[in-house]
């Protein structure tokens, strides 16, 4: 027996040994805690059996709240080891403990709650034994398996004996004042718990199981997507001709890219050459122009043509969707930097050019900007923004608050560095910006140890029998979350997968190529090419060969470096 008025359930006794100790046959139990569980209930159950009554006052009304008593024969709920506690290794059990903890509330139990939220924060337990004796303790443990101790993982507590009479007469008089009030401050809640319980034996059925499991999986995308269905409906995107011009899999594709813009403020579509980027670019356009973005379009001067002909003030006789009006303002990525002079683009006069005005950023081929965001001035030694920081700095941070969307068929061209450099455009260079959103504390570490698992898989001398399986099985959850997140990526072979092709047509077959052998001339006065090629094998070339220049016995150590620098 512990002869500390504590009980921290760690080196100072548990509340529940102390509940076990003073409950007695007829006692009368008033609690006062955020939580009830079931299996709290059962780890004191020789004692709470045989007790008169209890009044159990919930602290907190979410627990109760978060019911859905109408819908009885299913399991609305989540566990959560803050409202229904259930250790794995009792999970099997939970039905017929669900079902004897009921019956027991059914006969002993009378139950209210607290209707304000974060309006009472004290836990106490007071028994008032057969024989008159009053026992109290009071502090910080819920009435859960965890809050009183009773299992292997015990949270350390702060619970205080209450040994003085005075007090405990004070304590249970503060407890009648608030289980007796009549302005609205509880409110009896014994049939929900009940109608609660009831929920935890309930047999469902595997069909059941299964959709439950997929709400789980989906909640996310199904929630975004009844967002932006409410806005669609009332902007009237659907009746675009952009729209109803995709196909089944770009409608997704622009679906899932204005889920990702409006939850993380940007995507990167990075579907394979051929599947329409630009046309669901145009589409995500139309959608935010109809919340009144300002758009601006960013774009290789080469690639001018799949961007102008769609803009409204250029009128253009092959427009194929001249009644959505486009208005988005298009410049190339040579303007970029520019502080003088006129666009090619459209004539704009960029001493005047607002970077900063523009709700969304579209930047097409955008792993042109994949590297650093600064550089060196060759002439003063000064800094300067080059095209990549210009985009970061001027467009994207500078001004009104901008979402981003980048569009490339390949987004990483040397290491996931380059991917890394493109998600800054989204988080406005902040490593830390999906922490709380997605759970991913550092974007750069996170592609950093793909990279890593990436090269060593890679290796044939570190592992000369690697499958993508295996490759798969290294890699980090957190990376494949981040690509899920915040990019849209499909195939060809995704799209004959998984949407039906006779309402899309076939893609064209790829022909093998025919290789040709032709002789350099005619007259044979030229040696062949593979005559050149020995003499150009032979050839030492150190001067571009750093690696000529290692001593042999620092060989294997610049060997295990390859690959494994990153950043």
């Amino acid at each position: 027996m512990s002869i500390s008025s504590i009980r921290d359930n760690y080196k100072k006794g548990t509340v529940g040994d102390f509940l076990k100790d003073q409950i007695t046959s007829g006692s009368k139990i008033s609690i006062v805690s955020a939580y009830f569980t079931i299996y709290a209930y059962y780890s004191l159950r020789d004692r709470l059996n045989e007790i008169e009554r209890l009044r159990f006052l919930f602290g907190e009304p979410t627990f109760i709240k978060s019911l859905d008593p109408d819908r009885l024969g299913v399991r609305q709920y989540q566990i959560e080891d803050d409202s229904l506690v259930i250790p794995p290794e009792k999970r099997l059990s939970q039905s017929s403990v669900a079902k004897e903890c009921q019956a027991w509330l059914r006969e002993k139990a009378e139950i209210r709650s607290m209707v304000k939220p974060n309006f009472l924060h004290g836990k106490l337990y007071h028994i008032e034994q057969s024989s008159g004796v009053q026992k109290a303790i009071a502090g910080s443990s819920n009435f859960t398996s965890h809050g009183l101790g009773m299992n292997s993982s015990k949270n350390i507590e702060l619970n205080m004996v209450v040994d003085s009479d005075r007090d405990r007469e004070d304590l249970i008089s503060w407890f009648d004042d608030i289980w007796n009030d009549n302005t609205g401050l509880v409110e009896d809640v014994k049939d929900e718990v009940l109608r609660y319980l009831d929920q935890l034996y309930v047999d469902n059925s595997p069909e059941f199981i299964y959709l439950l499991t997929l709400y789980h999986i989906f909640s996310d995308y199904l929630e975004d997507a009844s967002k932006a269905k409410a806005i669609d409906e009332r902007t009237g995107f659907y009746d675009s001709e952009i729209w109803n011009a995709l196909y089944e899999f770009q409608k997704d594709g622009v679906k899932g890219s204005i889920n990702k813009i409006l939850k993380h403020n940007g995507c990167i579509i990075a579907d394979s050459v051929g599947l329409g980027k630009t046309y669901e670019a145009l589409a995500i356009i139309k959608y935010f122009e109809l919340l009144n973005y300002r758009v601006l379009v960013i774009c290789p001067k080469k690639l001018s043509g799949n961007w102008t002909i769609y803009q409204a003030s250029q009128n253009h006789a092959l427009n194929p969707f001249p009644k959505d009006r486009f208005s988005y303002t298009t410049i190339f990525h040579t303007d970029l930097g520019r502080t003088q002079g006129k666009s090619d683009a459209n004539g704009i006069d960029m001493a005047s050019f607002n970077w900063g005005a523009y709700d969304l950023i579209v930047i097409d081929e955008s792993h042109n900007f994949r590297g650093n965001t600064r550089v060196e001035n060759s002439r003063g030694g000064s800094e300067k923004l080059n095209r990549t920081a210009w985009l970061l700095e001027k467009i994207i941070k500078e001004g009104v608050k901008s979402r981003v969307l980048l569009l490339s068929a390949t987004p990483v061209n040397t290491s996931l560095k380059d991917l890394r450099n493109q998600i800054f455009y989204i988080t406005e260079g902040n490593d830390n910006a999906l922490s709380e959103s997605c759970g991913i504390p550092d974007i750069s570490q996170t592609l950093k140890n793909a990279q890593l698992q990436f090269s060593n898989w890679s290796n044939p001398k570190k592992n000369p029998h690697r499958t993508v399986n295996g490759l798969m099985e290294k890699l980090d959850s957190g990376f494949f979350k981040l690509l899920d997140e915040l990019t849209i990526a499909r195939s060809r072979k995704h799209i004959q997968s998984f949407y039906a092709l006779n309402t899309i047509g076939t893609f064209p077959e790829r022909e093998k190529p025919i290789s040709l052998y032709p002789e350099i001339d005619l007259a044979h006065r030229f040696p062949s090419y593979d005559h050149i090629n020995e003499h150009i094998l032979n050839y030492q070339l150190s001067v571009f060969k750093p690696s000529a220049y290692v001593k042999r016995e620092f060989e294997a150590k610049y060997e295990a470096l390859e690959g494994g620098e990153y950043l």
